[in-house]
């Protein structure tokens, strides 16, 4: 059976390196992985997506309105933004993080209130403040892993080596960090 998750949030949240770091760890595991990104304007603080299916045979790496097992919000807009992606089964991992798109710099448009409780009122929502916690740490940046590891607990994944894969696919100078970050992203969840 496929799973799909799809990962959204802003460009510069880290959302492609948490996709990268779970794909990898997935396809270790012996899973087919497919993976597409979209960057929109994510040089820009634009929109940015990825999605990750697996399973024994998987035909094709795109997830359809209605699809997703899993949305993971790095910012909360996005997640309402994706949520007609997600299976009425399906469960929301979000970080309860602001980020004003362009147009509400602009002035354009206003960010909507009350995205989490609205969330939580249609399908089942973790809520996590990933960036507060990588503050803890003493680096925001590192919030994308906490949230790859609440995924990683919501999606049952805690067998795969995730303190190699991380290893291997960060600078060396920032494995520790991120592996507690991954931690407290597990034991959040």
């Amino acid at each position: 059976m496929t799973k799909s998750i799809l990962l959204v949030g802003v460009g510069g949240q880290g959302t492609i390196l948490a996709s990268k770091i779970l794909t990898t760890g997935l396809m270790q595991e012996g899973y087919d992985v497919k993976m597409s990104e979209i960057h929109g304007m994510s040089q820009r603080g634009g929109s940015v997506s990825s999605q990750v299916r697996y399973g024994e045979k998987v035909e094709s790496p795109v997830i359809e309105i209605g699809g997703a097992d899993i949305l993971v919000s790095f910012e909360k807009m996005e997640a309402l933004r994706w949520l007609k992606y997600l299976k009425p089964e399906g469960k929301i991992v979000v970080n309860d993080c602001r980020m004003d798109s362009m147009p509400i710099i602009g002035g354009k448009a206003d960010y909507p209130e009350g995205i989490v409780e609205e969330l939580k009122s249609k399908v089942p929502t973790t809520v996590i403040d990933a960036d507060g916690e990588a503050d803890k740490l003493g680096n925001t940046k590192v919030a994308n892993i906490i949230l790859l590891g609440a995924l990683v607990k919501k999606m049952g994944l805690e067998d795969i080596d995730w303190k190699k894969i991380i290893s291997e696919n960060v600078k060396e100078k920032f494995i520790d960090l991120n592996i507690k970050a991954f931690n407290i992203g597990l034991n959040l969840a």
